[in-house]
This record gives C-alpha cells, sequence and structure tokens, in this order.
C-alpha cells in the first residue's frame, strides 16, 4: 500500500541533502578577484618615436647606422630573438616583395636591447646572425627611400622559443619559413623616411 509518509520524508531527505550540496558549492560572497592585465612585448627607439621620422644619421643605403632598439615585456621561455627591418612601399620585382634593409637572428633570449652603430658583419660576439640585406650584404641597409613620399621602415621583433639552426647565408624566406610554429610574442616599431 502507498504510504504518502515515507514518500514526504523522502523527499524532505532529498531537499535537504541537495539544500547541502548547493551550500558547499556555492561561491564566496563579494567581487571576483582582478585579472592582472596582460603585459604585450614592446619595441621602442630612444632615437625616435613610433610613427615619427627617423633622424638623418640613420639613414643612407651605404652610411647609415644602426638606430638603438630596446623592448620589455619579453614572453616567458624565449630562447632568441629574430628582428626585421623592411620597407614596405616598394615592389622592386613587380610583385607582393618589400625590401630588406636589415635581418638580424640567433639574438640571445635574454638580450633587451640592441645598441647604436652594430657593424655589418654576419656573426656578433654573443652568436647573433646578420643575415644578408637586399643588396647582399650581411648587416644594416639604412633608409633611402626618394622623396617627396615618405616610405614606412618596419621594425618587427620575434620572441622564439628556439634557436634557429640556420647560417648567415640563409635567406629571409628560409628564416620566417623555419621560425613558424616557433613565435611567442611580436612588437612593432614604425618609422619614416625619405632622402
Amino acid at each position: 500500500m502507498f504510504d504518502i509518509r515515507k514518500l514526504a520524508l523522502c523527499a524532505a531527505l532529498l531537499c535537504s541533502a541537495g539544500g547541502l550540496a548547493l551550500a558547499q558549492t556555492a561561491p564566496a560572497s563579494g567581487p571576483a578577484p582582478a585579472k592582472a592585465p596582460r603585459k604585450f612585448m614592446t619595441l621602442t627607439s630612444p632615437a625616435f618615436e613610433d610613427s615619427a621620422v627617423i633622424p638623418p644619421k640613420y639613414d643612407g643605403v651605404e652610411t647609415g647606422i644602426t638606430p638603438p632598439l630596446s623592448w620589455i615585456n619579453t614572453p616567458a621561455g624565449t630562447q632568441s630573438f629574430t628582428l626585421l627591418l623592411h620597407d614596405l612601399e616598394p615592389a622592386p620585382m613587380h610583385n607582393t616583395a618589400d625590401i630588406t634593409h636589415w635581418l638580424v637572428f640567433n639574438v640571445p633570449g635574454t638580450t633587451t636591447s640592441l645598441p647604436e652603430g652594430i657593424k655589418a658583419g654576419a656573426q656578433l660576439p654573443d652568436g647573433t646572425i646578420q643575415a644578408k640585406n637586399v643588396r647582399g650584404i650581411p648587416g644594416y641597409m639604412g633608409p633611402e627611400a626618394p622623396p617627396p613620399l615618405y616610405h614606412h621602415y618596419v621594425f618587427e621583433l620575434y620572441a622564439l622559443d628556439t634557436k634557429l639552426s640556420l647560417g648567415p647565408d640563409a635567406t629571409r624566406a628560409q628564416i620566417m619559413e623555419a621560425m613558424q610554429g616557433h613565435v611567442l610574442g611580436k612588437a612593432v616599431l614604425v618609422g619614416r623616411q625619405h632622402s
């Protein structure tokens, strides 16, 4: 025979158990703790502001010297950096290619700056390798855009979780291909110039 009292007792026990479970899993009162803002890697130069005109001392295909560069907020796990400087405006082969002015890779992951006036040459004492620019010379080729229009010269810094197993004869395409799947962060600095 159906006993309504037993059914009521079971329902009361289930409600009590459910209430206890809810009480145990209910979040603590008050606002959730604020998350720290994410810090992105940032590339700067004391020689010029982002999107500003590059000073004349760094100009010139043959006479320009490398500008000083520094960066902060390096991603955890960075083993090396690659730096690319290229001019976005020209299409020298009437295709999508631009002009490589400077390409440096295997910069040690503990580095936070590059000094002014790095000499041309394939390898630096710390193991940093300067690849060939568009003229086939390992090292920096300063901006030298024809007037009156300004060209945009883009410094791109990549933080990598590895060192690249490439030598100074590596092409830009080979370096970019070897970087695939290893980029932890990227920072960009733009300078403008015309002769």
